[in-house]
């Protein structure tokens, strides 16, 4: 299924393909994202979350 990292800009409302891929990394987890399971990233820092709870977990962390 995940066959190749995909590089990509973490946009407000949505991201841009840089580089082609199937896939990132999620920065909390180190777990594999599917494109078409990605909802969950930080702009400023251009980090991709496995959920919300990891996303929830760098809120915590960062405050």
């Amino acid at each position: 299924m995940f066959k190749k990292l995909a590089k990509i800009k973490y946009l407000p409302n949505n991201f841009k393909i840089i580089e082609e891929g199937d896939y990132v990394i999620c920065s909390i987890s180190g777990k594999k994202i599917s494109l078409d399971q990605l909802n969950y990233w930080n702009v400023e820092l251009q980090e991709a979350y496995y959920s919300y709870v990891e996303a929830s977990k760098k809120r915590e962390k960062n405050n």
